[in-house]
């Protein structure tokens, strides 16, 4: 039975919210997409607030598919029944803020409960579709690599493609040096070259001087990065996702939201806008020599070097995701040392407040996935130190920049291997940690690299839910008839049904026994025993 404050607000005896009988998380994340235009944020804030009163790992699985369940209700005064899946049940302020939420954590999404949440969002038969969630749901389908009917297109209105533009241009002259990536609207021009000058100016100059004038640059800044100081974050969370900022891969990578392209050459302008856009803030053009000589002086020694951050360190709050990797490059971080990245890394965890997640991301990539994946040898002790210690602080950015991208390279061998099996099973790492290495690599295809990374993560025993857990065991029985001579795969096979032998059932344990049966490893007679202590 549902609890009283499950259903809308509203008088007694109110029909119940569509979201009555879900479960207690779900319930309360819905009811914070409620907020009005504050729903996504408030949405965060829940899923925050659950990780640290000891929840669970929020199931995103498990919400996806109640989206997609149909159910009967009564439609029309005539009341017939209709079956109707929850999301389209649901009012067109939660489904705005919903597909808000989830972009912001779509790496931590299944991407088969995301395919069928957007599959049902296209087809509403609204005669008229709201036209954010049309342009929210093509953003998601682009970026699981979805072909749509839109192909090339911007997903964005004229309208607000136009209004868009508008802003830009009105942010030009401010600190924060923001560009159209296209040219100017001549009906707007025309209608500027329409106010008196005189009078024009002298509002200009009234804003300039207001206390609203001076925050603008700070307050669009908050667009980008993550809400540093909204709340005190805890150290570690279940789902350190939903603080991303967005993809932090460079924005050369990323599509430009409003820039045409064809055949009329416009996109030579959007190239030109762009990289005008793209700038240093001027406090880190004015240190960038400083840092330039800090790391000058990591790479000398480290005598004489103090243990707190230097201050221009600081500086890199200011930076958006997109100007943290211009950065990083300036710097030629992938350059540094063993010995002075270790330090390096030192003083970046010891910065206060902490990095936004988007520039940890950023960070990782250039500190350490290109380091990585050259290894022709096992990492030296520096390096293993310091990409560990990063990652107990950093999971979310680690298993995105550097966990997903190694174990799926082409040439990730022997040493690459070591050094992520070092990494997921280092003291240093929280459970929750664990959770959500383990949930980012049961989303890969499976081969004999990950079979090690993943037999030396549970062997931490790691603790997670049965629909996790029943996953796992999934991917796994169906690897057996094409692992028969990996030792990696027998090994990984071991560890569960030693380990977790509590946590298998009569299904899943006739589903190892058929993965066993033409095992040919040495190890073979070891499985049958252990699977034999599993039987009735």
């Amino acid at each position: 039975m549902a609890a009283p404050d499950a259903g809308l607000p509203g008088a007694e005896g109110a029909e119940p919210a569509p979201w009555a009988q879900l479960e207690a998380p779900v319930r309360l994340l819905l009811q914070a997409l409620q907020a009005g235009p504050e729903g996504a944020r408030r949405g965060l804030g829940v899923l925050r607030a659950l990780g640290r009163r000891g929840w669970e790992p929020f199931d995103w699985g498990r919400l996806l598919e109640a989206l997609c369940r149909e159910e009967p209700v009564v439609l029309g005064p005539d009341g017939r029944l209709e079956l109707k899946p929850l999301l389209l049940r649901l009012p067109q302020i939660c489904q705005r803020n919903l597909m808000s939420l989830l972009m912001a954590v779509r790496p931590s999404l299944p991407e088969s409960g995301l395919l069928s949440v957007l599959q049902i969002a296209q087809q509403d038969l609204a005669p008229d579709p709201d036209a954010w969630l049309r342009a929210l749901g093509e953003l998601l389908r682009r970026d699981l690599g979805v072909a749509t009917s839109m192909e090339g297109a911007s997903p964005l209105s004229k309208k607000c493609q136009r209004q868009l533009q508008s802003l830009c241009r009105g942010l030009g002259p401010g600190g924060r040096r923001l560009k159209s990536p296209q040219s100017p609207d001549p009906e707007e021009e025309d209608n500027r070259d329409s106010q008196q000058p005189g009078k024009r100016r002298k509002e200009s100059e009234e804003e300039a001087a207001s206390p609203e004038g001076k925050r603008v640059p700070k307050r669009f800044r908050c667009w980008e990065e993550e809400e540093d100081h909204e709340e005190e974050r805890p150290e570690h969370k279940s789902l350190e996702s939903l603080a991303d900022g967005g993809d932090a891969s460079p924005i050369k990578d990323q599509p430009v939201m409003g820039a045409k392209t064809g055949q009329d050459g416009s996109s030579l302008e959007d190239a030109k806008g762009l990289a005008e856009s793209l700038e240093l803030p001027k406090a880190i053009q004015d240190q960038l020599p400083r840092l330039q000589q800090l790391l000058k002086t990591l790479e000398e020694g480290l005598e004489g070097l103090e243990d707190a951050p230097p201050v221009e360190l600081q500086l890199l709050h200011e930076c958006s995701p997109s100007q943290m990797d211009l950065l990083c490059t300036q710097l030629q971080l992938p350059q540094l040392s063993d010995l002075g990245l270790l330090q390096l890394c030192t003083w970046l965890l010891a910065l206060s407040p902490d990095l936004s997640l988007s520039n940890a991301t950023v960070l990782t990539r250039s500190l350490f996935l290109g380091r990585i994946l050259s290894l022709t040898s096992s990492a030296s002790r520096l390096l293993t130190t310091a990409v560990t210690s990063f990652c107990a602080k950093y999971t979310y950015p680690v298993c995105r920049a550097l966990l997903d991208p190694v174990l799926q390279a082409q040439g990730t061998g022997p040493a690459q291997t070591e050094l992520l099996c070092c990494l997921v099973k280092a003291e240093s790492l929280e459970p929750d940690a664990q959770v959500l290495m383990l949930g980012q690599i049961l989303e890969l295809p499976w081969k004999e690299e990950i079979f090690l990374v993943l037999q030396s993560l549970l062997e931490r025993q790691v603790e997670m839910t049965p629909e996790k857990f029943s996953v796992l065991m999934e991917k796994l029985c169906k690897k057996g008839l094409a692992a028969t001579t990996s030792m990696a795969y027998a090994k990984l096979m071991l560890t569960v049904m030693t380990k977790y032998q509590a946590n298998i059932t009569e299904t899943q344990r006739l589903g190892l026994a058929m993965a066993l049966e033409p095992n040919t490893t040495f190890l073979r007679k070891s499985l049958q025993a252990a699977l034999k202590h599993l039987g009735p």
